[in-house]
This record gives C-alpha cells, structure tokens and sequence, in this order.
C-alpha cells in the first residue's frame, strides 16, 4: 500500500475568481481584484464592509431543490465545486464502486448563513421555533455528509478543522487515503464566512481590513496592509490512485508528493504572528517526506494574511527554510479575499494550473515591499523550471501546514 501513488485528476472551483477552473485562471493571469462590498446581507453598521463574494451563483445548477433546502450556501458551494471536480476528471456523478471512493474536506465554522437565519426567527419569532435542517445545515462536518450521499462516496470520510491550514491538510488526508487502499477521494474546502455573526468572530481578532478601497483593502506583504478580507469559496480535488487513473486514461494535473503541520503550542494573544520557527519546521516536514531540496522548489505560494507582523513572521519563516535559494513567491489572495479553507486549497488549485498552463503566474502584489518581507516575488509570468510547487498555509491558533506538488510533464498531463 504504500507504493500506491495519489495524484489530482480533477479541478473544480467555485471562488470570487469566478466559477471553474478557466474562470480562475483567467483572473489569476489577469490580476483582477474580485473584491467588494459585501452583498450577502446588510454590512452597512459594521467597520469592516468588503469581502469577496462568488458573483452570479446560481447553486440550482448543482444539485436538486430538496437539497439546497437542507443546507447552507458553503454546502452549495461544496456541490457545485465537487461536481465540477468530478466533471474535469472525467468520472461519474455517482461511485460505481462506493467503497472505493472517500470524501475528506476542511471546514471552519460551518453553515454560517442557514444557522444565522434559523436563531433569529427562534429569538424574534412568536412561535420560538427553527426549522427541522437546523440540527445538520450548519454542522462543520455537513458537506461532507452530503457530498457523501450525493456520489456515493462510502469509503473513509471524514472533516479536518485547522483553520486555513485545513485545505491542505485535507489533500494530506486524501494520499493517506489512497495509499490505505481507496481509488478516489474528493478533498479540499469551500466556505462561506459571510453572516453577522460570522463577520463579528472575525472582527474579534483585529485581523480584518477595516479599509473602503476594494484596490487597497487586502494587501498581502505591503507595507499598506491593513489586514485580510474576509471570502467565500475554494476549490475541491478528484484525488486519484495513479493506477486507477492510468487504467481509464485520465489527464493528471500533479502529484502530492509530501506535507508538513506542526503547531505552535503557544496561546495566542492579540500581538501574536505565529512562530516562524514551527511554521519552517512544517515547511522542512513537507520537503523532506517529497525527496525535495529547496532550490529545487519552482514556485511558493504562501499564506499571505495581509497584517504586517504576520507577513514579516511568514517571511522570516521562509527565509530560513529556503536560505540564499530565493524561489519565486506568488500570491493571489488580494484578487478573491481569505476563504479560510477554501482559500489553502484555492492556492493549490493555482498551483496545479500553474503547471498544466506552462506558466508561473505573476504576484497580485505587493508594489511597495514592507519591512522585513523582502522575498523574490514573481512580477511577471514565466515558465516552470522543474514543475514543484510548496504551498504553505497557517491557521488562527498556532496550525501550521506546507504541502508539495509536483506538477505533470506536459506529455503526462494532456487529455485522454
């Protein structure tokens, strides 16, 4: 069992960048800023009013009426992303052998707009009651129940809670998987941390960008930044056991080859920024389980939380790890907000495409490096040079997780 391989075979995303995969790429090489005010209910009293929402979502598109009844809009968001996945793979709606395919996402806080609507009819109504779905919509193990049901995905499921780190350690989850004998797992993360009371559990930490400029709110090692905008969305993964995928001929994007996560173990206070020193351990985990020396990484796709101690830790973690090697860094968070989760695994969507386009794409930022975050970013587009990638993501609370890809050579990554 541990020579079984885990590779990605399908992509599908569902974020601000816009809804699959082309959609995102194309803002990605663009460098357009799918950032604004926040529509998903009245932000008007809050300081914080921008985040990055999915325009024009339509989830009837993905699953049936009796279901989105059910569940909240990050589940919505799970469906159509998973579908997409399942669509780009090239496989079946439903597992023609159930036990054989798993589902293992990350989740934060759950179905946050279901669970909002449900308490104030229970606070404000005569009749203090909620609906019947308010015991499941917004448990944070929802999706994947349902994402189960749907495909009938019976093999090992299950949810991780890391905060963002989480998106990753969701594809970790799926080669361990895979190599314990199952064929596919769909893995990954969507969000939706868009409610009131989701809005006041973030404003608590201090965190988010209180700016009213959508081109200025999030960026990401500047030495403007304000803090981080708040998003919905992700992306999920059709990951794959590579004979499995070999024998029905599917394209392969990349191969998770190793991950890392540590934590701090440290409380964290309001002038927390994480520990560099756990946060490059993660890192090194990630590269040592991949056979993988530091200047052989092509591409580092980092966490990118937008508030200067943090960026500076980031940085400081990074420098040690890669030393005088300097890779190339990009990050993309300014052009959709922080979906938590989702937004880890959106990394490693960028990353993957990154390889199947043939192009390194270029940083949305920062145009004025802040102190103390000098790293080599990518200001214009370029060629791969062996096809790795280290995605690095951390977590509120001190979690840390790094993962590599290595990208398909372009002859291996073509279409059946």
């Amino acid at each position: 069992m541990s020579e079984r391989r885990a590779v990605v075979t399908g992509i599908g995303v569902v974020a601000p960048s816009g809804v699959g995969s082309a959609a995102h790429w194309r803002t990605v090489l663009a460098g357009q800023r799918r950032t604004g005010p926040i529509t998903l209910f009245d932000a008007t009293g809050y300081p914080a009013r921008l985040g990055g929402e999915v325009a024009d979502f339509d989830p009837a598109r993905y699953t049936d009426n009796r279901a989105l009844v059910q569940t909240d809009r990050w589940t919505h968001l799970g469906f159509a992303a998973t579908g997409l996945a399942l669509a780009d793979a090239g496989l079946p709606e439903r597992a023609p052998d159930p036990y054989a395919w798993a589902v293992t996402l990350a989740s934060s806080s759950g179905g946050n707009l279901f669970g909002q609507r449900e308490l104030q009819r229970l606070w404000s109504s005569p009749t203090r009651t909620v609906g019947a779905y308010q015991s499941i919509a917004w448990f944070y193990a929802a999706s994947v129940g349902q994402l189960s049901i749907r495909h009938q995905a019976k093999g090992p499921c299950g949810v991780l809670v890391a905060e963002s780190a989480g998106g990753l350690d969701s594809l970790a989850h799926a080669v361990r998987t895979v190599r314990r004998g199952a064929s596919v797992v769909l893995a990954g993360a969507t969000e939706c941390p868009l409610s009131p009371y989701a809005l006041a559990c973030q404003l608590r930490s201090g965190l988010l960008s209180e700016a009213t400029d959508p081109e200025r709110a999030y960026r990401p090692f500047d030495a403007s930044a304000s803090g981080y905008l708040p998003a919905e969305g992700g992306a999920v993964f059709v990951v794959e056991e590579h004979g499995h995928a070999m024998a029905r001929g599917a394209r392969i994007y990349g191969e998770v080859t190793g991950w890392g996560a540590t934590h701090d173990a440290a409380h964290t206070s309001p002038d927390s920024a994480g520990d560099p020193h756990q946060y490059a351990r993660a890192m090194r985990l990630a590269l040592g389980r991949a056979g993988v020396e530091p200047e052989e990484v092509d591409l580092v796709v980092p966490d990118a939380l937008g508030v200067r101690r943090y960026d500076r830790a980031e940085a400081t973690a990074l420098r040690a790890v890669f030393a005088g090697t300097a890779p190339p860094v990009s990050t993309h968070k300014a052009l959709t907000g922080r979906a938590h989760q989702g937004g880890s695994a959106l990394d490693v969507a960028t990353a993957l495409l990154a390889f199947a386009h043939d192009t390194l794409p270029a940083s949305a930022g920062p145009e004025r490096v802040a102190e103390g975050c000098d790293l080599d970013f990518l200001r214009e587009r370029r060629r791969p040079r062996t096809r790795v990638a280290l995605v690095c993501a951390r977590g509120f609370d001190g979690f840390n997780s790094a993962l590599v890809l290595r990208g398909a050579a372009p002859d291996e990554g073509e279409h059946r």
